[in-house]
């Protein structure tokens, strides 16, 4: 068999995932981290920063359609874990275009980042939806383009629920759980951020608040209204001020 007969059925064999590897130019490694957890580190002269995207549906321990666009839990956490203590990473830099999740596997997400050491920062494009909040909140300092949304409601569940004390105390207690955490990794206060998950009125068939781009900044959960190239800079600036800073051992 000659060279080039050789050629086409090495090419013939190559998975899905090395083609495009091939496409895009891309190393195996960042290739398969970009397909398996929508991540990938952009390097500079200065700075090495992760990019790390949360889009659709947040995956917990049921898996979704396969025609569901999701974000895995199991993928996210090791990844986070490998961010913080990867030496040659000096930033993270998340991006969330969700619709919101398993609540649980979301607040095990943001509860990481928000323990993160290093600088981190989030910027919501399109939307970040109900356990997206949190999620949008739990890095040290947040974005939101204006053209963006987020909506605030309360914990549902998705099968069947008893209709008795107990359940009605353990929705309770979650929701608890979120207006917590948002309230302690942003600038909205546990009460306030619950007066948005109970409004009526605005959302069809449904209690609940959808703020845009700068109305969430203006109610405290966000921090600012801005573009990738804003939050890439406010990162790097961070980055900077965390290389000055006195590190503990």
């Amino acid at each position: 068999m000659n060279i080039e007969a050789n050629n086409r059925v090495e090419n013939k064999n190559k998975t899905k995932k090395e083609k495009k590897c091939d496409n895009y130019e891309a190393n195996s490694e960042e290739c398969e981290a970009i397909e398996d957890s929508g991540s990938v580190i952009v390097n500079d002269s200065k700075y090495s920063i992760q990019c790390l995207t949360i889009i659709g549906e947040i995956e917990g321990h049921i898996e979704s359609p396969p025609q569901n666009k999701t974000t895995k839990y199991e993928h996210v956490i090791p990844r986070l874990v490998s961010i913080e203590e990867n030496e040659n990473i000096d930033g993270l830099l998340v991006i969330l275009n969700t619709v919101g999740g398993d609540i649980e596997a979301g607040l095990a997400i943001a509860e990481l980042m928000a323990g993160m050491k290093k600088p981190t920062v989030s910027l919501v494009l399109g939307g970040g939806h109900s356990i997206g909040v949190p999620l949008a909140v739990a890095a040290k300092y947040s974005f939101i383009a204006n053209s963006a949304s987020m909506t605030i409601h309360p914990v549902r569940s998705t099968g069947l629920t008893l209709g008795v004390r107990q359940s009605f105390e353990y929705f309770k207690r979650m929701q608890d759980r979120i207006n917590n955490f948002v309230a302690n990794n942003s600038h909205i206060t546990a009460e306030k951020y619950n007066s948005l998950v109970m409004t009526t009125g605005e959302l069809v068939m449904d209690v609940g608040t959808v703020l845009e781009g700068s109305k969430a900044v203006e109610v405290g959960l966000i921090d600012s209204v801005g573009t990738l190239s804003l939050a890439l800079q406010k990162l790097k600036d961070m980055i900077e001020e965390f290389r000055r800073e006195p590190q503990k051992s």
